[in-house]
């Protein structure tokens, strides 16, 4: 089960860090929307997760639902170290000047405020993403207990 949530987490990141990479090079990192997509890199990884999980015979509700959170929750948090290295290789906080604004923060803020509002608005998106998930999961298989 650890292969399968590291393997996917690297997958997230490395899709994530690509995608970040290519918004950056097309001059369209300062774009709040667009940052709204890698929702579906991140959601991608859980559900291969989820998935090879089913797949190898693993039917507890709850084992699968923790195994695609935590993919998740390790795939945002190896692109959130990913991005304050990015950060720093392009100028530090003068760089940082030049990305979106988050929604939690107006004015001037540091690079690890900034990194740790995304992290948790990942790790946001992993929980919502999960129980969705889950639960296009859940009609397909029989998930019944013997309790």
């Amino acid at each position: 089960m650890k292969n399968i949530v590291l393997k996917n987490a690297v997958l997230i990141f490395i899709g994530i860090a690509l995608f970040f990479l290519a918004m950056d090079f097309l001059g369209l990192a300062s774009k709040n929307y667009l940052r709204a997509l890698n929702a579906f890199i991140v959601l991608y990884g859980i559900r291969k997760t989820i998935k090879e999980s089913y797949l190898n015979g693993r039917m507890d509700y709850f084992e699968n639902f923790f195994s695609g959170f935590i993919t998740g929750v390790l795939g945002v948090f190896l692109g959130i170290v990913g991005l304050i290295v990015f950060i720093y290789l392009k100028g530090g906080e003068t760089y940082l000047n030049t990305l979106s604004d988050t929604f939690f923060f107006v004015g001037k803020v540091s690079i690890i405020q900034y990194c740790g509002v995304l992290f948790f608005e990942g790790v946001a998106s992993c929980v919502i993403g999960t129980l969705v998930l889950m639960q296009l999961y859940k009609k397909d298989v029989d998930v019944s207990h013997n309790y």
